[in-house]
């Protein structure tokens, strides 16, 4: 027995030197985490348990028989972030530059279903350049059954990913299909084909950066959510998303710590909207005043931001919100805010989350460049998410709500729970000087002094039209609030919707406009 143990032990070793000491050097020097360090960081100390440490690959062509390292360039099982079990993979650079074989997926795909079965989350630490082109076809198969289980995890458990060095080809399009994507600057690419091919097809001169790069893709492109300065920030960055959300579809989200009061009131909030209606001021600064102890983890914070989507607690309770930005573009909705808005939202409905919306917003962007890009199907996929989410949904009018947009952003006629406005609300089908101007062009062309004559029918429209009390008087608010009461009485309704049971109606699934 004892000779046996000391091979195991020696098996045991020789799994956990990856691509041996030099490869393994050569990861550092690029400020890389190993496979293993980064399951350090990430995981609970202690609670990591590995499986399937000595599995192999089985090819045999282009010299692949004489090297067979265990692992085969992953590592993978389960573990513990704050006590909650998780399961993880982990692509290893220093063994075949992590490329995806057979084996390689077969232990990937064991964990998704693991994960799946037990009703956990699944994180994936990617570092891999694609499929083993040695394994041809066989490697390709592989992603294909990664890719089909992101799909059907979808929406059951939430799936992470962390991009950790340059993933290329097939390994781009599974983070693409989880929940959320992590990226670490200087360190982390996501590209369908590299600079080199770029340059031969289009002869495009671009860096990996310019091309993929954390900063593209956070700010650029939007497939990236958080931007990170370094993999640790990374591991810690995917360890404070969890405690927002549950570990399944059936689970309610974990409850935030509680240390501030449930009544606490700010009356700062009355002097943050502006007197007039076209100054701008920073909605972060509403957000953080309504939200448990300031905190909020925003995402996708450099993409599209005139909206604002992030996690925070509001009274103990996991909240999604959705904000419109007066500070960026004025908070109007365009193509790239509707759809950031709309995975958001389909995102904390599929997990339980409510959703808490804070408006002002003047309307859809015009011009030819929006509307050739699609505005009306995009702007459809925020409409569609906000009306198919049965979570409790709560909304807070703070200024504009003009045109369509009020009816996107969680109207009471799309199934809005608990909708509310400040004093300085305006709701209306749109702001009063273009409402003037339409309404009254005759009479103001007629008049002696247009500009007088304009300025009075706008004081009239808004004493009128652009306030929250015709809302009110409709039922189309449920109450118009002091400001400094936003927390309290989201907390109540909140506390009022813990019960929430809403479906829709019996079908396969709804046709979102994608």
């Amino acid at each position: 027995m004892r000779e046996k143990l000391d091979l195991l032990d020696r098996r045991r070793g020789e799994s956990e030197q990856g691509g041996g000491p030099e490869r393994l050097k050569a990861q550092h020097a690029k400020g890389k985490l190993s496979a293993r360090e980064r399951l350090d960081a990430l995981l609970d100390e202690g609670s990591f348990v590995e499986l399937d440490r000595f599995v192999t690959h089985r090819s045999s062509d282009f010299g692949l028989d004489a090297q067979r390292p265990y692992g085969d360039g992953v590592v993978t099982g389960f573990g513990r972030i704050d006590g909650r079990l998780v399961y993880v993979f982990s692509q290893d650079f220093t063994v075949f530059g992590g490329s995806l074989s057979e084996s390689h997926a077969e232990k990937i795909c064991k964990v998704m279903d693991l994960a799946v079965r037990n009703g956990a989350p699944v994180i994936g630490l990617n570092d891999s350049g694609g499929a083993r082109i040695q394994e041809g076809v066989v490697s390709l198969g592989g992603y294909a059954e990664i890719f089909l289980r992101n799909t059907m995890a979808s929406g059951v458990v939430p799936q992470i990913s962390a991009i950790l060095g340059p993933c290329a080809g097939g390994a781009v399009y599974s983070p693409a299909i989880t929940d959320f994507v992590f990226m670490a600057r200087g360190t982390s690419y996501m590209f369908v084909t590299g600079p080199n091919v770029v340059k031969t097809v289009t002869h495009e001169d671009v860096t990996m950066e310019q091309l993929g790069g954390a900063d593209t893709h956070g700010g650029t492109s939007g497939v990236s959510h958080f931007t990170c300065a370094s993999e640790l920030e990374v591991m810690a960055g995917i360890r404070r998303l969890l405690g927002f959300i549950p570990s399944n579809n059936v689970d309610a989200p974990p409850r935030g710590p509680g240390r501030d009061s449930r009544t606490r009131r700010d009356e700062s909030l009355r002097d943050l909207v502006p007197d007039s209606p076209n100054k701008p001021y920073d909605m972060h600064d509403v957000l953080r005043r309504v939200v448990d102890d300031g905190e909020f983890l925003e995402v996708q914070a450099d993409f599209a931001a005139n909206i604002i989507c992030g996690f925070a607690h509001i009274g103990g309770f996991s909240v999604g919100i959705v904000a419109n930005q007066p500070a960026v573009l004025a908070g109007v909705l365009d193509i790239h805010a509707s759809t950031k808005a709309a995975r958001f939202i389909r995102f904390c409905d599929a997990f339980n989350v409510p959703l808490v919306t804070f408006e002002d917003v003047p309307g859809f962007l015009p011009g030819t460049a929006q509307e050739h890009g699609g505005i009306i199907r995009h702007g459809a996929k925020l409409l569609y998410a906000y009306c198919e989410a049965t979570v409790p949904k709560l909304t807070v009018i703070t200024r504009k709500a003009y045109g369509g947009a009020y009816d996107v952003m969680s109207s009471k006629h799309i199934r809005g729970d608990y909708n509310v406005a400040w004093p300085t609300a305006e709701i209306a089908v749109m702001g009063p000087k273009g409402a003037v101007e339409i309404l009254f062009r005759k009479d103001i062309a007629d008049s002696k002094d247009p500009a007088a004559a304009t300025d009075q029918k706008v004081r009239e429209y808004t004493e009128k039209f652009a306030n929250p009390y015709v809302a009110a008087a409709r039922g189309y608010v449920d109450d118009i609030i002091d400001p400094a009461d936003t927390r309290p009485r989201l907390i109540e309704a909140l506390e009022s919707l813990q019960g929430k049971r809403d479906r829709n109606p019996p079908r396969k699934h709804g046709n979102i406009p994608l």
